[in-house]
């Protein structure tokens, strides 16, 4: 499209600002289906605040002066920013509420409460930046001050004691490269900070703290302790370059790319970026036998006059005096410092601990400036929540080592994520390191397996325990677990996997999403591989055939027990059924005694070819001058860039260029069909009206904040197994044919204030949705709406990208949309699969183009 953007004709009735399906999954290698995803993969899981990078060099050519202010990309939301409703919380956006909310002079002594109460700021007193900041901080130690030590509170003290433009740039730094120095003479708070000096200083300050008797916590999976999880003696918010840089490397990294430019100059060493600039520098550091400096004094610097006294001049290993080697890194980093001066980054000690209560009061490990401050962007933003009880739990961590050892269960995770999943293909040794960490997990995972059925036997009432489950180790170890299985079974130990298969499916607490697939595994290993390790087989005492048929046997109650275990997820439903119908034919059981599948048999998509004009740009010169020939031309029509949108005239009107899904619905309309280009967001309108009343139920710990769209477990397996009677007692109205009825009542109730609620879009007509839910068979609606409420998030995406109805036939269609360089992705297959055993039909519209026109 050539960076155009192209509108959709008004024939398509396709509305421009229907909110996006969510991004696909990345592929994790926990599945062991390729079409069937892993449902609850953690936001904690990926974190990576617990791997500080403190010599990191960027590669880049790009030194612009906010070159610090960049975030660390994110993959996805909080469960907290996911519940929040949709706000701006850009720059401009931050500024606006501030500028607009401004307090006058005589309100200029407001507290955080009274700021966030009548909504003022004023501009070098106070911040939104500062305010959710130490919301957060007063937050968790007004509940939950029993996870931090004596030590730990007086570095709280001393925070509450620092001045304004001491917090304001420590949360700014905070909310940077955490891990990295910042130039003191580029920091750039004019309109916060009158006196950045005075500022730096602050945060440079020592401290000293009481003594404490906490010990330092070795979890599972760690080879040592973690650093700061018990202060020293003193402690500062931040660290300066006089006393922390000390290597060529560390220091080499704050230069600008003019800057080490100049440096290269006199090293006379030679690159094409930054990044091989300082790859050479380094090495010149190394190997360079002498100086080679032109127009250098060793009397340019009384430290030089005193190195040269001390000089030590014994060799190293690449045959260099090591005294002569630390002269030369001496001179580079002295310069490197004279150009950067005096530069600062925070503290590890100080910053561990802040983070730390961020976990504890996002409930989540992942966040960043959108999530400090989309709390208090919702709360003063004009908007209209649903009525529901806020209930934010004080004891999700028992104790402060029970939050350590969690802390400490996502570091580990993080660990093995980044071994299986981050860093390519996996090799035996690489492999070996996850069976070590899985080996020395094991044991804690039952012992705390037993404390927690304990607690759901004895403390929690039903379903309570569900969300505040998730904070537990064992949830962590849990997924390590898996992973572990995954590793026995690279290592071809099926038998000790098919133990760990049947340990995780014995308890019922931890990753119920995931039971699925461990029924999948565990039939396969039972149907090919058990057989030949179980000890009848080793001492010849049973026929090999009949200890095969004895397996296939238990394979084939593995795959009963999951169609009969309510956290079986759909998704899984018609693999098991595969199996079981091939097991009973192998195993030759009478016709009158098979499982009759006949109700849920697939049916295979509907094709239908849309033959349209498909639009191809003109190419611009090539860089020589030289224009396409029409060989070049041909070419391009024929083949257009695999993935590539595509551009097409509408049938309705030929001088309007769209989409190819906007031309297959004006297709789609001719033959009598109404219809939207929604990618499911139509079924998530319909889900949020349906199961208005399910999801703002009261269940404990999942609604902490009055300003939130949906419950915190929305997105995870705890929200389907803590309200198993309420949504089932839902899809069976909806079954009845009551849709219509629940419908038009949430609207009628929510449609004056227009409620924000997750996934609810109220530019959908009423009419049209009536329509819709009359179209749609009861058990088919209901079907669909299970698998949404099993695992909202991950089946966000994917969803078929037009929704038809036909009022005459009472009928309603998906149909999936293909250029011909498209192909179809797991997911959408994966929906394809349960629309049509829903018994919904489903079409692929392959869009081919009878002529090609090319236009500027």
């Amino acid at each position: 499209m050539l960076g155009r953007r192209i509108a959709h004709p008004p024939s398509t009735k396709f509305n421009e600002d229907f909110e996006l399906p969510a991004a696909k999954r990345v592929k994790r290698l926990a599945s062991n289906s390729p079409s069937r995803p892993s449902s609850d993969d953690e936001v904690f899981e990926s974190s990576p605040r617990f791997t500080p990078r403190r010599n990191e060099v960027l590669d880049s050519e790009a030194d612009s002066e906010e070159e610090d202010e960049q975030q660390i990309p994110r993959a996805s939301q909080t469960e907290l920013e996911s519940a929040l409703p949709a706000v701006m919380t850009d720059k401009e956006a931050i500024a606006e509420y501030e500028a607009t909310r401004a307090a006058e002079a005589a309100g200029a002594g407001l507290d955080l409460q009274g700021r966030l109460g009548q909504r003022k700021w004023v501009q070098g007193k106070s911040s939104i930046y500062v305010d959710a900041f130490n919301l957060a901080l007063e937050t968790v130690l007004d509940e939950e001050s029993h996870l931090f030590d004596e030590a730990e509170m007086t570095v709280f003290q001393r925070w509450r004691n620092m001045s304004y433009e001491g917090q304001y740039l420590y949360v700014r730094l905070f909310l940077r490269k955490t891990a990295a120095w910042h130039r003191i003479n580029r920091l750039k708070y004019y309109g916060d900070i009158s006196d950045l000096n005075a500022a730096v200083d602050e945060l440079l300050r020592s401290h000293e703290l009481p003594a404490t008797t906490a010990t330092e916590l070795i979890a599972p999976g760690e080879v040592e302790p973690s650093k700061d999880t018990v202060l020293a003696d003193s402690f500062t918010f931040a660290d300066s370059s006089v006393d922390h840089i000390d290597s060529l490397d560390e220091a080499s990294s704050l230069l600008l790319l003019e800057e080490l430019k100049t440096i290269a100059k006199e090293a006379k060493i030679q690159g094409k970026n930054k990044g091989e600039l300082l790859k050479a520098l380094q090495r010149t550091s190394q190997k360079q036998g002498g100086l080679g400096w032109s127009g250098l004094k060793r009397s340019d610097t009384e430290e030089s006059n005193k190195s040269e006294q001390t000089v030590d001049y014994d060799e190293d290993a690449d045959g260099a005096p090591n005294g002569l080697r630390t002269s030369r890194d001496s001179h580079f980093l002295r310069k490197i410092l004279s150009i950067t001066g005096p530069c600062i980054r925070l503290s590890s000690a100080a910053f561990r601990l802040l983070e730390r209560v961020h976990l504890v009061f996002y409930r989540s490990t992942e966040w960043t400036e959108k999530s400090l401050t989309t709390i208090i962007l919702a709360r003063i933003s004009r908007r209209n929540f649903p009525p529901y009880v806020v209930s934010r739990s004080t004891n999700i961590f028992p104790s402060r080592s029970a939050l350590l050892e969690f802390e400490a269960s996502i570091r580990t995770q993080f660990a093995v994520d980044s071994v299986l999943e981050f860093n390519g293909t996996v090799n035996k040794d690489s492999l070996h390191k996850i069976k070590a960490i899985f080996e020395e997990i094991y044991p804690r995972w039952l012992t705390i397996l037993a404390e927690e059925q304990h607690k759901e036997d004895r403390a929690y009432e039903s379903g309570e325990g569900a969300y505040l489950r998730r904070f537990s180790p064992a949830w962590v170890y849990t997924r390590i677990v898996h992973k572990g299985a995954y590793v026995l079974g690279r290592f071809k130990d099926h038998e000790r996997e098919h133990q760990i298969l049947t340990e995780l499916l014995a308890q019922r607490l931890f990753h119920a999403a995931r039971r699925g697939a461990w029924y999948q595994r565990k039939a396969l290993l039972e149907e090919h591989y058990m057989w030949a390790l179980s000890p009848a087989a080793e001492d010849n005492h049973t026929d090999d055939q009949q200890q095969q048929k004895q397996w296939k046997r238990i394979a084939l109650r593995t795959c009963e027990d999951g169609l009969q275990d309510r956290d079986c997820h759909l998704i899984y439903h018609h693999d098991l059924q595969k199996r079981i119908a091939k097991l009973e034919r192998q195993l030759k059981v009478p016709k009158r005694q098979q499982h009759d599948f006949g109700h849920v048999r697939l049916a295979k998509p509907h094709e239908r070819f849309v033959h349209g004009t498909r639009v191809e740009r003109e190419r611009t010169p090539s860089r020589n001058g030289r224009r396409r020939s029409s060989t070049d031309l041909a070419s391009t029509t024929t083949n257009p860039r695999r993935g590539g949108k595509t551009i097409w005239l509408d049938p309705a009107d030929a001088n309007n260029e769209c989409s190819v899904e906007a031309m297959c619905l004006s297709h789609y309309r001719s033959l009598g069909w109404k219809g939207y280009h929604s990618e499911g967001g139509i079924m998530r309108t319909l889900f949020a009206h349906l199961f208005h009343s399910v999801l703002f139920t009261y269940v404990p710990n999942v609604f902490q904040t009055p300003f939130q769209t949906c419950p915190l477990d929305l997105h995870t397996d705890a929200f389907y197994a803590s309200r198993f009677s309420e949504i089932h007692a839902r899809l069976n109205a909806i079954s009845n044919g009551e849709a219509a009825s629940i419908l038009r009542e949430t609207y009628e109730e929510n449609a004056n204030r227009q409620t924000c609620v997750v996934g609810l879009d109220w530019g959908f007509e009423l009419d049209d949705l009536l329509e819709i839910v009359a179209c749609f068979r009861g058990e088919a609606l209901s079907t669909v709406c299970k698998v949404m409420a099993q695992e909202y998030q991950q089946r966000g995406g994917g969803m078929p990208d037009l929704f038809l109805w036909d009022e005459a036939k009472g009928e309603v269609m998906f149909a999936e949309v293909k250029s011909e360089n498209d192909r179809l992705s797991d997911t959408q297959r994966l929906w394809i699969d349960v629309l049509s055993g829903a018994g919904v039909r489903v079409e692929l519209c392959n869009a081919v183009a009878k002529q090609v026109v090319v236009r500027r």
